[in-house]
C-alpha cells in the first residue's frame, strides 16, 4: 500500500491510500464495511498487521465498491507530512563516495568509518511535501540538501540481530536531511539539522511488502531542475539491517520512529565551488518506488 496523510479545504489531516491518481479514505471505508480503521498512520502503524490486512482487503473489492464520498483525486488534496515521528535517527557518511566528499569539505574523517555514525533530528524539524524549507540568512549561509531513504519502524526493536531487523519494518519513504553547514557546534550537529522544517517527510510512505529490495533504489535530487545527486542505495557503507541491530543495541526503536539511512555524495558542501540553497530554489527529492518529495525554499527572516 501506499498511505499518506491528506487534507480537504477546511478539514482535518487523515489517513488515505494513494491509488493511482486517486486517495481512498481508509477510515471512511471501514465505517460503510462495519469496520474500524485508525484515523492516522501512526495509529495505523501501532495497530500492527491487523489493521494492515483489513485495509488491504478494503482496498481489493476496487473503485466500482468504495462509497463516493470516501474517494478524492489526487489533485484535489493537500498531501501533508505521512507522520510525527517519534524520534527520526540520521546516518552520516553512509555512501562511500560522500565520505570522500565530506573529508574535503566539511572536515570530516577520511577514513571510513567502522560503525555507522549516528545524530538526531527533533520532530519539529519536519514537514510534508510542498511545504517551505525555511532559510533563515540571520542564521545560515550554507544551507543544503541531501536526499535519503527513509525507512519507517513498524514494530518495538530493541538488541535486533541483522537476520531480524526487516521484521521491525513497516515501509519506506524519504527525508531531505537539510543542513545549515555554518551551524556545527564544535562538532555537534543537532541545531544545524534540527531547525523547524530541516526534515521535509513523504509524500507517502509504502509498505515494506511493495518495495522487493529497498537496497536497490535509485535515488536523485535536483534543484531547480538540475540533478545534484544521483546513486542508488546498493551504495550504502551500512546496509539498512546492519542499521537497525546497531541503533537497536543500545536505543529502543519504537513503531512510527525513522531513521534517514544517509545521503549519497552531490551535497551542496562538496560542489567546486560550494552551492547552497536560497529562497525562492525548488529541490525535488526522487527515490524509486516511493515518488519525489518536492519543496520550495523561503526566506524566514
Amino acid at each position: 500500500m501506499r498511505l499518506v496523510t491528506y487534507s480537504l479545504p477546511e478539514t482535518p489531516e487523515r489517513l488515505g491510500a494513494q491509488v493511482d491518481d486517486l486517495v481512498v479514505d481508509l477510515a471512511t471505508l471501514a465505517t460503510q464495511a462495519d469496520v474500524q480503521l485508525p484515523l492516522n498512520l501512526l495509529s495505523f502503524i501501532r495497530a500492527g498487521a491487523t489493521a494492515q490486512d483489513t485495509a488491504r482487503g478494503l482496498l481489493a473489492d476496487g473503485p466500482a465498491a468504495w462509497p463516493a464520498e470516501a474517494v478524492h483525486r489526487l489533485d484535489e488534496v493537500s498531501l501533508r507530512a505521512p507522520l510525527r515521528p517519534g524520534k527520526i535517527i540520521g546516518v552520516g557518511l553512509n555512501y562511500v563516495e560522500h565520505v570522500e566528499e565530506s573529508s574535503r569539505s566539511l572536515d570530516t574523517d577520511r577514513e571510513r568509518p567502522s560503525r555507522p555514525v549516528l545524530f538526531s533530528k527533533p520532530a519539529t524539524a519536519v514537514t510534508g511535501p510542498g511545504q517551505p524549507i525555511l532559510h533563515n540568512a540571520d542564521l545560515t549561509t550554507q544551507l543544503d540538501w541531501e536526499c535519503e531513504l527513509a525507512v519507517v519502524i513498524g514494530r518495538t526493536a530493541f538488541r535486533v540481530s541483522e537476520e531480524e531487523a526487516y521484521d521491525h519494518i513497516f515501509g519506506y519513504s524519504i527525508v531531505n536531511d537539510i543542513s545549515a553547514r555554518d551551524q556545527r557546534r564544535s562538532g555537534q550537529w543537532f541545531f544545524s539539522k534540527g531547525q523547524d522544517s530541516y526534515a521535509p517527510f513523504g509524500p507517502a510512505v509504502v509498505t515494506a511488502d511493495e518495495i522487493a529490495d529497498p537496497m536497490a533504489l535509485d535515488l536523485s535530487l535536483r534543484v531547480n531542475g538540475v540533478i545534484k545527486q544521483k546513486s542508488n542505495t546498493r551504495h550504502m557503507l551500512f546496509p539498512i539491517a546492519r542499521l537497525i541491530a546497531d541503533i537497536s543495541s543500545g536505543v529502543t526503536l519504537e513503531p512510527g520512529d525513522v531513521i534517514a539511512t544517509g545521503s549519497p555524495a552531490g551535497v551542496g558542501a562538496g560542489m567546486v565551488p560550494p552551492e547552497f540553497l536560497h529562497p525562492g530554489d525548488t529541490v525535488e527529492a526522487t527515490v524509486e518506488g516511493i515518488g519525489t518529495l518536492t519543496n520550495p525554499v523561503v526566506d524566514a527572516r
